[in-house]
């Protein structure tokens, strides 16, 4: 028997419940040739780890019986009570949907429903599935990249939005390489040297960092160091030309200190000795993001010119990053006497979960499945954050917002006729990106009608929905009226024979029609300029493409841009 299970009483019902699964699982295996039991094992023992509930541990170790087994829900429910039957039923419904790359809106409303009902079901799920994603290897390609897909679609924006943000980047992570394994095999060679080289620059640190803060007066419990996740990476390379130079946080140090106080304390400090780098600090310790998470994050310069970013935060705001909603969960069965299902209440009714009541309410007006799932990643799985009126009204916008997508929600009307906004008093352009903690104001003109070009940075589905409806209509005459649209790549890179092959090689991998090609050498300074011209792509192929250019020897910078 494992360790974990004997910190449970002998007569209790953990030890109960996994003798009733052995039984229930006895002779079965799972695709790795292991007896079937080892994977509750191993979903009960994360439950344990996360110090959630007896009812959720005892649940995990059931939650494959009722479909795998004879044993039915209401022998459950004889057996360990009602409360775990109500955690397993969930979960043996939850077994029974598949989303894949053309998901049913159905299934996403029941999975909506099922863990608005009672977190627990949810928690214990994301267990399962990190497990199962452990094991992946095991299954058939075609099973691999479904699996992959609804855990990078589905299940780590559910963790994020559930504030487990280490279990959120662990579940991207798996499913990273066999989702993208191009593009991973790619990030593998290029980030392997500089991890290193960062890691070692941060353990220098370290002791500066000591020595420094005993002269303030303050002993942290911890400085320690934290590599940036590779799907994480890989996201914001996107984001940034695909040059790592450009990211500062690929290793990143990590103060944990006793009280918020020493959190400011330390911030003083080290801003003291080291520069910070402006517009580099965040304060989510005064304005958390929307999943609850708490830190201040500060760029600064260090004694060598390296730009390092210093993430500060108390012990608690630690153990809630990493575990989210089950750490709050065990916060509050230490310091309330109540019944364990009264405090589980009184966890589930936390100000950073109302997006799950908006989400259960919010999901009944989809009737097309691709719109509801679309809008449910950008509204409720990403980042959010928390904009303010002229009124002291808070509004909840995706991150990257827009005063547009600011203007729709207020009402469609002031979206329509928006034709300016002025963010914490200064007039700003309507593209422009909110932050949280910005007040904002919209100006209108009466009879103003919308733009087409606003569809290409507003964030939100109300905006999108809005905007859509006033040009759908001019969409296709213009579509009539005008050429396909051109994608042109640039493409800077030392001159060297066989360049210009691998380039060509890149679109005829994609399955991309070439429609013009020029090469231009400057010999003094040996580096060509090569542009290609192609047929408009998806984004997909996009950044697939660029990518690929990119990792090609030789490659110096690569850019691209529309045209007609």
């Amino acid at each position: 028997m494992e360790k974990w299970l004997l910190t449970y009483p002998e007569d209790g019902l953990v030890q109960k419940a996994y003798a009733f699964a052995e039984d229930a699982h006895k002779g079965m295996t799972r695709d790795s040739g292991e007896p079937f039991i080892t994977h509750p094992l191993a979903v009960a023992k994360l439950i344990h780890e996360w110090r959630l509930d007896e009812a959720s541990v005892v649940s995990a170790l059931l939650h494959d019986v009722v479909e795998d087994s004879e044993y039915s829900l209401k022998t459950i429910e004889k057996q360990f009570g009602e409360e775990v039957a109500h955690i397993v039923n969930g979960l043996t419904k939850l077994k029974e949907f598949k989303y894949g790359e053309n998901p049913d809106s159905e299934n996403i409303r029941k999975l909506v429903l099922s863990f608005s009902k009672d977190l627990r079901v949810i928690l214990v799920k994301l267990a399962d599935r990190l497990h199962n994603m452990q094991t992946l290897k095991f299954k058939s390609a075609s099973k691999q990249k479904e699996i992959a897909w609804e855990t990078i679609e589905i299940y780590a924006p559910i963790a994020y939005r559930l504030g487990m943000q280490k279990l959120s980047g662990e579940l991207d992570d798996l499913a990273f390489p066999y989702l993208y394994p191009d593009e991973y095999a790619w990030l593998m060679d290029a980030v392997k040297e500089k991890y290193e080289e960062r890691e070692s620059y941060a353990k220098k640190l370290k002791p500066l960092l000591h020595d420094m803060l005993k002269d303030s007066h303050i002993v942290p419990i911890s400085v320690d160091s934290r590599a940036k996740r590779y799907y994480s990476l890989y996201r914001k390379l996107l984001r940034n030309d695909m040059e790592l130079e450009k990211i500062y946080d690929l290793v990143a140090l990590r103060i944990i200190v006793h009280s918020v106080e020493e959190c400011y304390a330390v911030l003083g400090t080290i801003h003291k000795h080291w520069a910070p780098l402006s517009g580099r600090f965040k304060d989510y310790i005064a304005v958390p993001k929307p999943n609850g998470y708490r830190s201040l994050h500060t760029t600064v310069s260090t004694p060598d010119a390296k730009i390092t970013e210093i993430q500060i935060r108390t012990q608690e705001m630690h153990e809630e990053a990493e575990f989210g909603i089950a750490a709050h969960w065990a916060y509050e069965q230490i310091k309330d006497s109540k019944s364990k299902k009264e405090t589980w209440g009184g966890v589930k009714n936390r100000k950073e979960l109302l997006w799950v009541e908006q989400l259960r309410n919010w999901q009944k007006s989809f009737a097309n499945q691709k719109d509801f799932l679309d809008s449910l990643k950008v509204d409720f799985f990403k980042e959010r954050i928390f904009v303010v009126t002229p009124k002291n009204d808070v509004i909840d916008l995706p991150a990257g917002a827009t005063p547009i997508d600011f203007a729709y929600h207020i009402h469609s009307e002031i979206g329509n006729q928006c034709v300016g906004a002025r963010v914490n008093g200064k007039i700003v352009p309507i593209d422009y990106e909110l932050h949280s903690g910005d007040l904002v104001e919209i100006m209108t003109q009466k009879g103003k009608k919308p733009s087409e070009d606003w569809l290409r940075f507003v964030k939100s589905s109300m905006a999108k929905k809005y905007l859509r409806s006033f040009t759908r209509e001019k969409d296709r005459k213009i579509k009539k009226a005008t050429h396909p649209q051109h994608v042109e790549f640039k493409i800077v890179n030392l001159d060297r024979p066989g360049y210009l092959k691998d380039v060509t090689s890149v679109f005829a991998d994609l399955k991309i029609n070439i429609e013009f090609l020029n090469s231009q050498t400057d010999p003094r300074f040996t580096y060509s300029i090569v542009t290609v011209r192609c047929p408009s792509v998806s984004q997909e192929k996009l950044q697939k493409v660029l990518v690929k250019i990119k990792s090609i020897s030789g490659t110096n910078e690569v850019s691209f841009k529309y045209i007609r």
